[in-house]
């Protein structure tokens, strides 16, 4: 459920914060006071894209949150499975800011990446914008919403089928790289075994080329590395004026006062310490020094080894890992060439069992959709009744075809019949705009069960429609609300009366500026803002008792069944 939508600076919105409540949340306003502010603040929380010139005020960030409660159960240990810390309430605060033309969103103060939030909010709300009933046209998009209606059952069978159509995918190209004349294989074999060889020649030790490189490093610099342990080696020697000489007469004349003086011991103590760890590191530069010398020889072989190793990176990885890893792969590569005949029949055995699972796996998944498109038709028809399509017929067909892809081998598309006598033809062809917003929503509350999505937002679902058919919708609307918080925005007074909570948008003027503001109303307010959807302007009495007639309707049949 959402909880709360807050927006600051943004386009028209100053400052703005919404408190939902569960059913029906409904809001209404004049047209361009900016009602799709809230769908598009909503959408960019989400993660939409945001336009350049989105901010009201240019020199401070937008700033949107979205606050979700969830309830234990499967949903939550999803999004805890997606490291995305939950609050001990349940609650989720989705923060979106958008600045200097850049966004940030955080989930729970972790910040997320576009295709994670995308992947969380599938879990928490659908939104209906005011196009995506065309997306009813596209004959790719049927498949997906049978799928979903056929629920878990499905899913689960198409995750087996594209086990099965990958497998087979993966041997089909395995043999068809396998398609190569005689002469082709063999120069291809000279060259892995010239690259093998090479690699093998090398005699490669793991780590090498790291000590290579500290030792070649040192050679480099031990001219000047000796320069400077030749100048420490005067300052800490014991010969003149040294540090190790200066502390020897330091002990000696400490020495002479430690019978008479109390405490001297001690002092005495700590200075030998420091005279022996100047011997201890005056030893360890003369052994340091002496690891600094070395041959022509040594450094020429150095030299020539740590360019074989590189030339090796150059040619078959960035690490020694990588050129192993190149020598495995051209040596598995060079017995299938070898033995090309043997593994050429076993490629076909493969090839022809993988194409025997994934067809079984297809026959599998397509008799699921069948079942399931009968189904969804009977119940898109009763959805559609519900709609005052009084004569619908609306059949889901699944066509076999011969080609197999990632989701089976099934052509699915929608066919419709809105009046009585009428064959059913598909829905690109037959439904208007009005229509294919209404055939949406029936599909949405068909869909709603199965999706367990718990917030569903409509952006003007009622396009095109008024009088009985607007009050058929807003019934749906009311029904599909006793399962799942529903956010609205309409212009009708037979939906707005259903709201369980309204809201008013107004567009305001001050100091020079145009700003949207959102009010909860009670439900005097309610009233009053019915009238003005049923009569704009001249609102007069006889216009005020029809609308708390209309409120008190819409109440009834609230407190009862629909």
């Amino acid at each position: 459920m959402l909880l709360s939508l807050s927006v600051k600076n943004l386009a028209l919105i100053e400052n703005a914060e919404v408190s939902f409540g569960k059913g029906l949340n409904v809001f209404t306003g004049e047209t361009g006071a900016g009602k799709s502010l809230v769908i598009g603040s909503v959408n960019l929380a989400l993660g939409g894209r945001a336009k350049t010139d989105i901010l009201r005020d240019e020199s401070i960030p937008a700033e949107i949150e979205l606050v979700f409660s969830l309830d234990e159960g499967e949903k939550l240990q999803r999004i805890r499975e997606m490291d995305i810390p939950v609050e001990e309430d349940g609650n989720i605060i989705i923060r979106r800011r958008i600045f200097g033309g850049r966004t940030t969103a955080k989930v729970n103060g972790r910040t997320l990446t576009g295709s994670e939030l995308r992947e969380l909010c599938s879990l928490l709300i659908d939104v209906h914008a005011q196009s995506e009933h065309q997306s009813l046209l596209h004959e790719k998009q049927h498949l997906v919403f049978l799928d979903r209606f056929a629920g878990e059952e499905a899913e689960k069978a198409l995750t087996g089928y594209r086990e099965k159509y990958y497998s087979w995918k993966k041997v089909t190209e395995d043999l068809e790289s396998m398609d190569r004349d005689e002469n082709v294989r063999k120069r291809e074999a000279d060259l892995l075994e010239f690259e093998i060889n090479e690699i093998i020649g090398a005699g490669l030790k793991p780590g090498e080329d790291a000590g290579l490189e500290d030792r070649f490093h040192l050679m480099n610099n031990s001219r000047k590395i000796a320069e400077v342990l030749a100048e420490v080696s005067c300052l800490t020697s014991g010969e003149n004026d040294g540090a190790a000489a200066l502390v020897a007469r330091a002990l000696r004349s400490i020495s002479s006062v430690i019978e008479v003086g109390s405490g001297v011991s001690d002092l005495y103590g700590e200075l030998s310490s420091i005279d022996s760890l100047l011997s201890d590191f005056q030893r360890d530069m003369e052994k340091y020094s002496g690891s600094l010398e070395f041959s022509p020889e040594e450094y020429s072989e150095v030299t020539e080894r740590l360019d074989l190793i590189n030339d090796l990176k150059k040619k078959y990885g960035q690490n020694l890992e990588d050129i192993g890893d190149a020598l495995k792969e051209r040596q598995d590569r060079l017995e299938i060439l070898t033995n090309y005949d043997e593994h050429l029949n076993m490629l076909k055995e493969r090839s022809e069992t993988a194409y025997k699972e994934m067809t079984e796996a297809a026959f599998l998944l397509t008799d699921i959709r069948k079942k399931a498109a009968i189904t969804m038709g009977k119940a898109m028809e009763q959805g559609l009744r519900d709609l005052n399509f009084d004569e619908a017929l609306f059949e889901v067909r699944v066509d076999e075809t011969d080609a197999f892809g990632p989701d089976g081998r099934d052509r699915v598309y929608f066919l419709i019949s809105t009046n009585l006598g009428e064959n059913v033809k598909p829905l690109k062809d037959v439904a208007s705009g009005g229509e294919l917003s209404r055939i949406m929503l029936s599909l949405k509350t068909v869909l709603a069960d199965m999706d367990d999505i718990g917030t569903m937002i409509f952006d003007e679902i009622d396009t095109g429609i008024s009088g009985r058919t607007a009050q058929k919708v807003s019934e749906s609307l009311l029904k599909l609300s006793r399962g799942h918080q529903l956010i609205i925005i309409t212009h009708l007074p037979q939906i707005a009366a259903m709201a369980d909570e309204h809201f008013s948008i107004e567009k305001r003027h001050s100091e020079g500026r145009t700003r949207t503001e959102i009010t909860a109303l009670n439900r005097d307010e309610m009233i009053k803002e019915l009238a003005r959807l049923l009569s704009g302007e001249s609102i007069t009495d006889t216009v005020i008792k029809n609308a708390g007639e209309m409120k008190d309707l819409a109440d009834k049949k609230k407190g009862g069944r629909l």
